[in-house]
């Protein structure tokens, strides 16, 4: 079997590496990139850093802060005319996963035009589109290393995931230090979904040797730093390790998939405006709870990996213990269910039947070990919630 890879051209990983941006994107030929972020970071200045860094290597950027959190079809408007108003050549994502995903949106529309549900999955987008090159602030959603953009449509609150080599930054940057000001909550948040990643790659149907080696090493990775990082942001050994791992991650999963977790999470995020992360972690032990008989030794490893289970432990033994390192986790790190975070029982209950019907129609569940039916994940809605 022939496995089919994609990476970034380019990726320049450590701290410090964000000084590099302008020499990575002028060695490309670039010359007119556009900035894509949120106010957030244009506020603390460190949109107008990455510019200055841009202008010394010559450059001519522009910015666009208007990315919101879970881009939308509505939110990608202003970004295309900021694009088109100064000629951009390239488009760069600064931020965590929003800003990045925007980014890709724009990269591609710019081109091609029409709307993003013209290219959402199963349909695979191979060009053309801008450059793109990715800037990461988070330990978590992996974009920076995804051939994966994910829009909501506006008219219809549909998390739509978007596939194939256009959305494939041709550069990542990635430095820890952009990561020391994150609070305990995103932390916590980015981090178990980059741990979403790894374990959903490893255990995903359409795994393979590549990905496997970069998912269950991420998975230890996260295993022994992400409390560190909760626990003490300024931890600079925990940061780097955990922004290490998110790539790693990102890389496994762009190149096997996603599986039954990040189904069931989209349509929650669309929905009830949980933030990606947070709502990957609400269903995180469910899922695996439901998943791991089918994939014993799989699971197994990725127990042992984590540090959840021995050599000595069986696979139906680690499985389990994997299942309990979950629950143990989210617990440590105060991750809420969708009752406590204040979603409406009977608002969750109403909308079960459509977000199962989204999660099937995503096309990640038909890549878990236990391919779930439309009823099953219902319940398991149902079982989150409490």
């Amino acid at each position: 079997m022939v496995a089919s890879l994609s990476l970034p051209r380019i990726l320049r990983v450590g701290r410090g590496a964000a000084e590099e941006l302008g020499a990575v994107v002028a060695g490309l030929g670039l010359r007119r990139p556009l900035l894509v972020t949120d106010a957030f970071l244009a506020g603390t200045g460190a949109a107008e850093r990455l510019l200055g860094i841009l202008r010394g290597s010559g450059l001519h950027p522009a910015l666009f802060d208007g990315t919101v959190p879970d881009p939308t079809t509505d939110s990608l408007a202003p970004g295309l005319e900021a694009l088109r108003e100064h000629g951009a050549d390239s488009v760069i994502g600064f931020g965590g996963g929003s800003p990045m995903d925007t980014a890709k949106a724009l990269a591609l529309l710019g081109v091609q035009g029409g709307g993003m549900r013209d290219y959402k999955a199963p349909h695979v987008n191979l060009g053309p589109a801008l450059p793109v090159i990715a800037v990461p602030t988070t330990a978590g959603s992996g974009s920076e290393a995804t051939q994966v953009t994910v829009i909501t449509d506006s008219a219809t609150d549909e998390k739509m995931m978007c596939l194939g080599p256009a959305f494939l930054p041709i550069a990542a940057v990635v430095d820890m230090e952009l990561t020391l000001s994150m609070p305990p909550r995103l932390t916590a948040d980015t981090g178990v979904d980059a741990l979403t990643h790894a374990v959903e790659a490893y255990v995903s149907r359409k795994s393979g040797p590549f990905t496997d080696g970069l998912a269950l090493t991420a998975i230890a990775t996260i295993g022994r730093h992400l409390r560190r990082a909760y626990a003490d942001g300024s931890d600079a050994g925990a940061r780097e390790a955990m922004m290490l791992a998110a790539t790693q991650a990102g890389i496994a999963f762009s190149n096997s998939s996603v599986a039954l977790v990040h189904g069931m999470s989209r349509p929650i995020g669309a929905h009830f405006h949980v933030a990606h992360g947070l709502s990957n972690a609400m269903l995180f032990p469910a899922v695996t709870a439901f998943s791991v008989h089918a994939a014993p030794e799989r699971y197994a490893d990725c127990a042992r990996a984590l540090g959840a289970a021995t050599a000595t432990d069986s696979a139906a033994s680690a499985s389990d213990k994997l299942v309990d390192a979950l629950h143990t986790l989210c617990r440590d790190l105060d991750v809420p269910t969708p009752r406590s975070y204040g979603i409406d029982h009977a608002a969750w209950t109403g909308l079960t039947p459509l977000m199962a019907e989204q999660a099937l129609a995503s096309g990640s569940p038909a890549n878990n070990p236990a391919v779930p039916t439309a009823a099953q994940i219902e319940e398991l809605y149902a079982r989150v919630y409490a």
